[in-house]
């Protein structure tokens, strides 16, 4: 670990407690542990968020470029193709 420094955090006392529960049931050797793997996780956290909106980004940047179709002349297709369905059935007598 690098050069410490020294840094005043104001906590609820619910947290200041559940800093010393962690520390008092093990699971750190001291609340300063806590405070710094908090951190750790908080930017681990933001980096993912970060990595999955540039994700966001990149595919509406690749949805922009198209290719593009008449949402009509999907529908028309999609219509047709039901059509054709439900005359097959009742030929068939299904």
């Amino acid at each position: 670990m690098g050069k410490l420094e020294r840094i005043t955090v104001t906590l609820t006392k619910p947290m200041a407690e559940s800093l010393r529960a962690a520390v008092e049931e093990g699971a750190f050797a001291t609340t300063s542990e806590v405070v710094r793997q908090a951190l750790r996780e908080w930017s681990d956290a933001k980096e993912r968020r970060a990595a999955e909106l540039e994700r966001l980004r990149d595919m509406i940047a690749e949805g922009e470029k198209g290719p593009f179709r008449d949402a009509n002349e999907v529908f028309d297709e999609i219509e047709a193709e039901l059509q054709a369905m439900i005359d097959q059935s009742e030929q068939t007598g299904a």
